[in-house]
């Protein structure tokens, strides 16, 4: 596993193949590297459904209100919900959706940004100064990289639990 330099402000990912280790960047988005640790530490990401997978381009999760397999599961409206806490307001910055990156998922309001995010299976820098940069993937890519695709998927992968890695 990489070297952990900063636990607080470390996620710890299980997913079926192994722990993804994602690096937040409170430096950059504050607001949304706060609101990650929140709920993972109050447990409301663990079993949450990857809805919306596209090859070549990013996984899509993080709905806490309909994506979770261990409450109210509901695969057909996974994706349309956030946190009962209030959106975010957009952290643009330089920095480019490479590989590995995390971003905030939101609808067309910039400002809208509450639990869901997507990790990028490559560079989409399309992206660039539209969606909050907000952490990334320092170890167990390989794990990202294998979550089923989909639409969403037949058969979504979960979050198995996310921790964040001061408190593991």
């Amino acid at each position: 596993m990489a070297e952990i330099k900063d636990p607080e402000n470390t996620i710890l990912m299980e997913l079926k193949g192994g722990t993804v280790v994602i690096e937040l960047l409170p430096d950059v988005a504050p607001k949304h590297s706060e609101r990650m640790k929140e709920l993972a530490r109050s447990g409301q990401y663990d079993g949450v459904v990857f809805h919306r997978v596209i090859e070549g381009f990013m996984a899509q999760t993080g709905d806490v209100a309909n994506g979770n397999k261990t409450g109210d599961f509901n695969l057909r409206m996974a994706g349309t919900g956030g946190s009962d806490l209030p959106n975010l307001p957009a952290e643009f910055s330089r920095l480019p959706h490479d590989r590995g990156t995390l971003g905030a998922a939101r609808s067309q309001n910039p400002n809208s940004a509450n639990s869901q995010f997507f990790i990028n299976f490559t560079d989409n820098h399309f992206l660039n100064g539209q969606y909050t940069v907000y952490g990334r993937v320092i170890d167990g890519m390989e794990h990202v990289d294998a979550i089923v695709r989909g639409e969403p998927p037949a058969d979504p992968d979960i979050m198995i639990s996310v921790k964040v890695a001061a408190d593991a």
